[in-house]
């Protein structure tokens, strides 16, 4: 197993190559509340795939938009950070399969971006300057938004240039 740890945003993001045992997938499905009884489009689910697996003697976590390409004896590398006594996954490479992926941090970035438009139109209105205390609160919520979305864009850029370099 090697560690090659990342100085850009702190010492956090990391990265991990081994082989792969004890794989396990599982699907968290989100249903929104909304769903019409007879409507079984994908529009109303959202869901996420968890792979949890070792990685040598770590216990690694990887939850993703789409399911992990990954099988037991594959060589991977996997880039993220330890949250608690797991290793959580923002990008991974196995070399086994020839396949690299990660989640869109473009996506995120540009999301970043709207929340903070959105602060900004909301900074300038007349309730704003009046002082009244609510749009304060959704100013406050849209710029706290809008820095989680762009700081977890970055951790992902640079989870994916640890694998790439």
């Amino acid at each position: 197993m090697t560690i090659k740890p990342s100085t850009f945003l702190t010492s956090s993001v990391s990265a991990i190559s081994g082989t792969v045992s004890n794989l396990h997938h599982e699907l968290l499905e989100y249903v929104n509340p909304e769903k019409p009884t007879h409507d079984h489009s994908s529009v109303y689910y959202q869901r996420f795939y968890i792979s949890t697996f070792n990685l040598d003697d770590r216990t690694i976590e990887a939850k993703f938009s789409s399911p992990m390409v990954v099988t037991n004896g594959d060589m991977v590398t996997v880039s993220g950070y330890s949250k608690g006594n797991r290793f959580q996954v923002l990008a991974y490479a196995n070399q086994t399969q020839q396949v690299s992926k990660h989640e869109n941090w473009i996506v995120l970035g540009l999301g970043a971006l709207f929340f903070l438009a959105v602060a900004l139109g909301l900074l300038n209105s007349e309730l704003v300057a009046e002082g009244a205390l609510v749009p304060k609160f959704f100013l406050l919520g849209f710029v706290g938004v809008a820095f989680y979305m762009g700081y977890r864009a970055l951790l992902i850029r640079e989870a994916i240039s640890l694998l790439q370099g």
